[in-house]
């Protein structure tokens, strides 16, 4: 599948902000199953971009920019996917699988997910690609996608007692269970090309990853209730959402911020030809 992904984040400040410093995780990387044709990234204003790779080996570029009121990143980019049944191979693994049962304050658990995960690992024992479906389903069928009560620091565990939250609330819960089961699990951000003919969208998206012994790295998708597929296009890694943002940082000065994000995800073909 060839896919066309457009990406545009703008800031407003009121009164203007001193100066800003984000990390922009916003370019996805070759690995088996996702080719990255062509991608770019402009900034409206004279901010500097500086090209890094972070500790996971994402690729991040760290932007500065001077007193300002506004500014907007935008990224546009065709990226070729194949389905690899949601199996990773070819990324670049800096660390062991076990770094990823590290717990972190946004995955951290509690009595109800404890209880899931224990029910899951008894169930399942030494099983563990068919817990991780089994949670992934579970939680597709018990949680209701709503964007209204999350944000993005809520926790895990906080999700989990609403039953609601939004594809970084269901990657969360997903991850806590799964390294409280024991196996190892990490947060994904990227895109996802919509079946339903939708391609304007409020946001990027979020799944996970868990390891699986003699297969590696499988994308799970809660959210949606599938493994990756080539509707996914994986852009990069962390312990949790933090880890792994499209844009993160800070500003110093100004006063109201406000934030817009459009997203647009659709095959290359179509749009061509329309």
């Amino acid at each position: 599948m060839r896919l066309r992904i457009s990406h545009s984040t703008t800031y407003r400040y009121e009164p203007r902000a001193n100066g800003i410093i984000q990390l922009l995780r916003l370019t996805p990387r070759n690995h088996e199953g996702q080719y990255v044709a062509d991608w770019q990234i402009d900034i409206s204003s004279d901010a500097r971009l500086d090209l890094q790779r972070d500790a996971f080996g994402n690729i991040v570029h760290i932007l500065t920019q001077g007193p300002t009121d506004e500014f907007t990143v935008s990224v546009d980019g065709l990226v070729e996917t194949t389905d690899t049944n949601g199996i990773l191979r070819g990324t670049d693994e800096r660390f062991p699988a076990a770094l990823f049962l590290r717990p972190t304050d946004l995955t951290a658990t509690d009595d109800a997910i404890d209880t899931l995960a224990t029910g899951l690992r008894a169930e399942f024992a030494g099983d563990s690609i068919r817990l991780l479906h089994a949670l992934m389903v579970r939680l597709k069928m018990e949680m209701t996608f709503d964007p209204d009560p999350t944000h993005p620091g809520t926790t895990a565990s906080e999700a989990f007692a609403l039953r609601r939250g939004v594809c970084q609330d269901y990657a969360h819960i997903f991850i806590a269970c799964a390294r409280k089961a024991g196996i190892p699990a990490r947060f994904v951000s990227g895109h996802f090309h919509r079946s339903d003919g939708i391609v304007h969208q409020e946001a990027g998206h979020a799944w996970a990853e868990g390891h699986v012994p003699g297969l590696g790295w499988i994308g799970f998708d809660p959210a949606n209730g599938i493994c990756t597929t080539e509707a996914h296009v994986r852009v990069a890694v962390g312990l949790d959402y933090l880890g792994a943002a499209p844009v993160r940082g800070t500003r110093y000065g100004g006063g109201t911020e406000t934030l817009d994000v459009a997203v647009t995800v659709d095959q290359a073909r179509r749009q061509t030809q329309s």
